[in-house]
């Protein structure tokens, strides 16, 4: 509840620099008396400017400053709430908006408009709209319940039933959803995006294998080509290294020995030059001399032909000899070059073999290096594993976007239950249903105690039915002013009561602005004190009225506006 201790203003409409302050708990009732223009109303312009930063009548903001002194328009408003004590202060030239609680101010927020919406939200937990449907009932620009569109009528039920907290949770769920919205439609992209990102690492997984394998295949080929050349030139090797060695050893041993054979021969063959020569030269020294050189000793020609004779037969003989040793010497010389022939065609094996050998080892040096290459194709698995690594990476990203997407999606289907439970047509409707039997018992009650005796109902839209005896259904425009002046009076104190029910918007305080002035009979008038003596201990009412003289005698106390030089002051 909302108890209001104190108004208090200077520099504000009419009012001076001397400030007026008026107290808001002294008195259950208060009569507000003056001539016109004396500042009776300046009251609810105060509380509304105060709480609300706007007057309660169609005044512009500039227009609230008073119009001699132009500057220092300062509204103090104090009220508690539960164990607090609360204090607004709000001033105009120099702008000024300050929350005081307990005796420390509010830190103010950024701006004036979150200021505002955090003393109406958390503080009052009453708006504009709901302070003057539930604490005000003027005759300026007062616009009453019945006449107020359905929306707006909807806004203050909700208000005083406390339950537009459900229209902020929709609002905030609404937003929520948006929220969401966005966040699907971004994970949806993310999930197009990993889906793109899976199918070409597939694609290039399979290009790198397939590539690899053609590869691999084509050198495993080039090495059996290979193998089969070594195989080849090993088998060829090994026909012609049959006994090769021996052989070799065989025939140079038979070589040597015919070449020392021949070598032989031809020595003797010599030592016959050498002594044909001999020969040839004794013969000659016969021929030539008569007398033996060393002796003197005469020759004989028989000595001569003796030995001449005994010459030629040893030539012919030797001669033979030599003739038989040249024969011999050329057999072995054919053998020599058969032996040298068969040996060269060995070693041409040899060489062969050697060449063979040499063959096998680039072909094996070959092989090794394609070997190498094909251990580094393979070795290149390693890359198919690592793209394979991210592939699975791709495929749990994407797993962990279509649960979060799944759990998003999940959250807007309840959001939406929650959304249809927190429209207008859903928890709201009920409550307001379970209240809409006591509204109307209430509205009726306060009717009939006004002494207008009709059947009036609100349904759930807020469309009124008013019924009458014999006659059939009307609507609020329908009546006259007075009728109307009732209708909105049991429309206000019901209010109060569902506030004081619920503890929404219950207040002590009530301003009846020109209530008793306007269109009520004196019936009427009668009837609405015995509401006001109704009202609960610790309600505070004020009554602004120019009958003073005539309902003086009915309230507990007065305060009297007047003017003094142009200025608003109270006696």
């Amino acid at each position: 509840m909302i108890h209001f201790k104190s108004c208090e203003w200077q520099n504000f409409l009419s009012t001076g620099t001397d400030p007026i302050k008026i107290l808001l708990d002294r008195s259950p009732t208060t009569l507000i008396v003056g001539q016109n223009g004396a500042g009776k109303s300046t009251l609810l312009d105060a509380l509304s400017f105060g709480l609300f930063g706007r007057a309660h009548r169609d005044i512009n903001k500039s227009q609230l400053i008073n119009s001699i002194n132009g500057k220092g328009t300062v509204v103090t408003i104090e009220f508690d709430i539960g164990g607090s004590s609360f204090k607004v202060v709000r001033g105009i030239k120099p702008n000024k908006f300050e929350i005081w609680q307990n005796g420390n101010m509010i830190n103010q927020a950024s701006n004036a408009r979150d200021y505002q919406q955090f003393l109406e939200q958390n503080i009052l937990k009453l708006n504009h709209k709901s302070f003057h449907q539930v604490v005000v009932l003027g005759s300026s620009s007062f616009i009453p319940f019945m006449q107020l569109p359905t929306w707006s009528r909807r806004q203050i039920i909700e208000d005083l039933l406390d339950i537009n907290i459900f229209s902020k949770m929709n609002m905030l769920l609404k937003e929520r959803n948006a929220k969401i919205r966005e966040e699907i439609s971004d994970i949806s992209h993310q999930i197009d995006i990993t889906k793109t990102k899976i199918e070409s690492q597939n694609k290039y997984i399979k290009s790198l294998q397939s590539l690899n394998k053609d590869q691999i295949v084509n050198k495993q080929k080039s090495m059996d080509v290979h193998k089969g050349e070594i195989k080849k030139l090993f088998e060829e090797s090994k026909e012609m290294s049959t006994n090769l060695t021996a052989s070799i050893s065989s025939e140079e041993k038979s070589s040597q020995e015919l070449l020392k054979k021949i070598s032989e021969m031809n020595s003797y063959d010599m030592q016959f030059n050498n002594k044909i020569h001999d020969m040839v030269e004794e013969s000659r020294f016969y021929e030539e001399n008569d007398n033996c050189p060393t002796c003197d000793q005469e020759i004989t020609e028989d000595l001569k032909q003796n030995k001449i004779s005994s010459i030629k037969d040893k030539a012919k003989e030797i001669q033979t000899a030599k003739s038989e040793l040249q024969q011999k010497i050329t057999e072995v010389k054919v053998n020599q070059q058969e032996v040298a022939q068969n040996l060269n065609k060995l070693r041409q094996k040899q060489q062969k073999i050697n060449s063979n050998n040499d063959s096998i080892a680039l072909l094996q040096k070959e092989i090794d290096k394609i070997q190498k290459e094909i251990n580094t194709l393979q070795g290149q698995t390693g890359d198919v594993k690592k793209a394979k690594t991210e592939l699975n990476d791709y495929r749990k990203k994407n797993e962990q976007h279509i649960e979060k997407k799944l759990e998003y999606v999940e959250e807007r289907t309840y959001n939406e239950v929650i959304g249809e439970m927190l429209k207008d047509t859903g928890i709201k409707t009920k409550v307001i249903k379970q209240y809409l039997p006591v509204m109307n018992r209430l509205i009726n009650q306060y009717l009939q105690v006004l002494d207008f005796f009709v059947s009036f109902h609100l349904d759930e839209s807020f469309n009124e039915t008013i019924r009458s005896r014999h006659r059939d259904s009307f609507n609020y425009a329908s009546f006259s002013e007075g009728e109307k002046q009732r209708i909105d009076l049991s429309l206000l104190f019901t209010w109060r009561q569902i506030a004081k029910m619920k503890n929404s918007a219950s207040t002590n305080l009530l301003v009846l602005d020109e209530t008793f002035d306007s269109s009520l009979d004196v019936d009427g008038v009668e009837n609405l004190m015995k509401i006001l003596d109704t009202l609960d201990e610790g309600s505070n009412t004020f009554i602004i009225s120019h009958k003073g003289d005539v309902l003086e005698n009915k309230f507990r106390s007065k305060i009297e506006f007047f003017k003094d030089k142009n200025f608003s002051k109270i006696r």
